[in-house]
């Protein structure tokens, strides 16, 4: 791990402070060994597993990883079905080591739909972490970049009404507070498995001046070695923000 280490950290840029996963690739995998999708979500789980170490041993600041989207509950009902049971069994299994690691969990997205005993998990979950330093670790479940914008939106039209909010206050910075993960450092890095080259509605307020990094291993053979190969290659791009080439540079 040291050696991996020293390998980032020798490189020209430097770390990104939050990556966020787009975990896909799931199904696949399950297809290409002859068995059922829920079969390649669980298997996806060992490789959340990876990536929070890895995560927590370069000292990222946060990572958010895309569990369950708001247009996910369109799958077919048994595999959604599957799929909660299976986040209420992760919460279990993995709470007492997050807490272990220093790691606060953070769930966010629209839990109202979830049942009351997946949201006792997840207040239970959240609420034995809320105070650990370490690594922050955010769960998208039920999100959706859009509602995570509209719900923002909703929060200043609240603001508003009530008289504390002026329109002409209304800014980027305003909304900003009011969108998930708003306390933490913007995404730098996206990684996207499973070959597709799109963002699928996530975070789409938080990831504007992101680096995008797409790679064609399906999410459960998702390991360091994978995360090591986007951070080097995170390491290699020139983020101007907006801005111009800096001079004696070749100009895109």
């Amino acid at each position: 791990m040291s050696l991996e280490k020293q390998q980032i950290s020798d490189a020209p840029c430097a770390m990104p402070r939050h990556v966020a996963i787009i975990m896909d690739g799931n199904g696949r995998w399950a297809k290409l060994q002859g068995k059922m999708r829920v079969f390649g979500h669980k298997a996806g789980v060992k490789s959340v597993r990876k990536a929070v170490s890895f995560a927590a041993n370069h000292q990222l600041n946060a990572l958010t990883l895309y569990a369950f989207s708001s247009e996910n509950w369109n799958r077919p009902a048994q595999e959604v079905s599957a799929l909660m049971e299976l986040f209420v069994r992760a919460l279990d299994s993995e709470v007492k080591s997050l807490h272990k690691h220093n790691v606060r969990l953070k769930i966010i997205g629209d839990v109202s739909r979830f049942s009351a005993r997946l949201q006792e998990r997840i207040r239970r979950s959240e609420t034995l972490t809320e105070n650990n330093d370490g690594l922050t670790l955010n769960i998208a479940a039920n999100y959706g970049g859009r509602w995570d914008i509209i719900q923002g939106v909703k929060k200043l039209a609240s603001q508003v009404e009530a008289g504390s909010l002026q329109v002409e206050q209304i800014t980027e910075e305003a909304l900003n507070s009011t969108i998930c993960m708003s306390e933490l450092a913007p995404v730098d890095l996206v990684i996207r498995t499973g070959g597709e080259h799109r963002i699928s509605n996530f975070l789409l307020w938080q990831i504007a001046y992101a680096e995008l990094y797409f790679t064609d291993v399906l999410w459960p053979d998702f390991d360091e070695n994978t995360f090591e190969g986007a951070l080097n290659a995170f390491a290699q791009r020139e983020r101007r923000f907006g801005g111009t080439t800096p001079i004696g540079a070749n100009a895109s």
